[in-house]
């Protein structure tokens, strides 16, 4: 029955969840791939996550409770940091007893967009940013290179779990249309962004020069000085688009890029280039 059904027993709309109930649940979400798999993706850490708030709107060994666990069992697969998003609308759905295939839709149609604007936000403009400032201090010596890009990244991301599940779940099935009528400019804005930052990062950060010098009696030409007054940061500039290119024309991996860049400093040390 529980497989199958496509509404619950009981209709009558469950009392709001406490604040205590959604915090609960944005730790859990912490383990929404521990299980990962490739069948049904984050299916049981999804399930893991949700469930104190299905005991509360469901009551614990009742019916309906069965009903929403197997259909929260089906595939879903999002951005992790971006899950309590989904978990709020869901449970705004379950709250309200609305029929099953409607629940099923509304999950389907909001983790869809998440991953696309999670790897924007984060992988592209985030850690860019956070790293290049932080590595800086870190090749300085200062150990608060580390530990201040930690902070940096946890702090973000928690606020950003904490904020979706109690704005998406007090908004309820209005947050999709918001997200999905501005998630392609969204994504692209903060694409933009994360370019603009790495760019910048690339202009003050990149430390590569060239070591070679010309002979010229009293005079001797330094080609660093040279390429300086033609372009600063010409060689950090040569790299980073040399990477992109291999990367997005040749299919070459991060790791792929990280290991050229060894060799190729190695040897450009080893003789004196750079």
């Amino acid at each position: 029955m529980a497989f199958n059904a496509t509404s619950y027993t009981n209709l009558q709309p469950a009392a709001n969840l406490d604040k205590k109930t959604l915090n609960k649940m944005v730790w859990r979400s912490l383990n929404l791939q521990a299980s990962f798999n490739y069948e049904r993706m984050q299916a049981c850490g999804w399930l893991y996550g949700i469930l104190p708030g299905l005991l509360a709107i469901h009551g614990e060994g009742s019916e309906d409770l069965k009903i929403s666990m197997a259909h929260n069992l089906e595939f879903f697969n999002t951005h992790p940091f971006l899950v309590t998003f989904v978990m709020g609308i869901v449970l705004s759905l379950e709250q309200q007893k609305a029929d099953i295939g409607t629940i099923r839709a509304v999950r389907v149609a909001a983790m869809g967009p998440l991953g696309g604007i999670g790897d924007a936000i984060f992988w592209f403009t985030l850690v860019p940013i956070a790293a290049g400032i932080c590595s800086n201090m870190a090749i300085q010596g200062s150990i608060m290179g580390p530990i201040m890009f930690l902070l940096i990244f946890n702090i973000v991301q928690f606020a950003v779990r904490f904020f979706l599940m109690h704005w998406s779940y007090n908004l309820g099935t209005k947050a999709i249309e918001l997200l999905t009528a501005n998630a392609k400019e969204f994504t692209r804005a903060a694409s933009l962004l994360g370019v603009f930052i790495v760019g910048a990062l690339t202009s003050n950060y990149g430390g590569t020069t060239v070591n070679m010098v010309i002979e010229n009696g009293e005079s001797p030409i330094v080609i660093q000085s040279i390429l300086d007054g033609v372009l600063p940061k010409m060689i950090p500039l040569a790299l980073t688009l040399g990477l992109f290119f291999l990367m997005k024309n040749k299919k070459w991996t991060p790791v792929m890029c990280i290991g050229a860049l060894l060799v190729l400093g190695l040897v450009g040390a080893f003789f004196g280039i750079f």
